[in-house]
């Protein structure tokens, strides 16, 4: 899947970060808040940072497009223009350079609307946005006429790796919390039932009669007597 624009700054940009945004993943995290987290597949801040670099650094004399490819789990910006002959890769990463521009109107520019920071800091950054994100590091080449930065998110496999352990460790944690709130209310009232429950928890009667169960396979709880006439003891309570 391919991309080629030709449009003033502002609106180039905003075309390729929406193009980008409905192509990749995005994961849903489960916290057991009223919300749940979304992630998305990239840190998106790196991808802009991208975006930006291209417009500045693009060499606006060649008849070649800037590119955008998506695949499952990688990005390709291709831009026309290579580095510098000055400048190496090795130099971007350990930011070992003097940023030059090759296009400082255009560079002062967008620095004035604030959408770059400063020279040269740019590369940096999104190294450290992918490095925050515990992702793989971007590849950065010349490649043909200009130069490719390669961008990659977990495997399919790692992002359902991540989503079942944060249900998992999420729902442990709520039912922990849940039956507490339960085993308070038993203590305070022995003969409170799953429906005055319920009420003051606002969980379902069945998800009450559903923890009430678990507790006692705990061995937490004990039931005294009738279902209507009966009392709930709390073990070494």
């Amino acid at each position: 899947m391919g991309l080629s624009y030709k449009a003033d700054i502002i609106a180039q940009t905003d075309q390729v970060m929406d193009f980008v945004l409905k192509h990749i993943n995005k994961e849903i995290i489960i916290t057991g808040e009223a919300q749940n987290t979304q992630k998305w597949q990239y840190p998106l801040e790196a991808i802009r940072e991208i975006v930006m670099n291209m417009i500045v650094h693009r060499d606006y004399r060649s008849a070649s497009d800037s590119i955008v490819k998506i695949f499952n789990n990688k990005i390709e910006f291709y831009n026309p223009g290579r580095l510098p002959d000055n400048i190496t890769v090795e130099d971007l990463l350990s930011n070992n350079y003097k940023s030059t521009p090759r296009n400082k109107l255009i560079a002062d520019f967008c620095k004035s609307l604030g959408l770059i920071e400063k020279y040269g800091s740019g590369i940096r950054r999104i190294v450290d946005y992918f490095k925050a994100e515990n992702l793989p590091k971007p590849e950065f080449r010349n490649i043909s006429d200009g130069f490719m930065v390669t961008i990659f998110g977990k495997k399919k496999e790692d992002v359902v790796e991540d989503v079942v352990e944060n249900v998992v460790e999420n729902v442990v944690e709520n039912v922990v919390e849940n039956e507490r709130q339960i085993l308070k209310l038993l203590t305070e009232n022995s003969k409170i039932s799953a429906n005055k429950i319920a009420a003051k928890t606002g969980f379902s009667e069945r998800t009450v009669q559903r923890y009430l169960k678990s507790l006692q396979g705990k061995k937490i709880i004990k039931r005294i007597g009738t279902a209507r006439g009966g009392r709930w003891e709390v073990e070494n309570g």
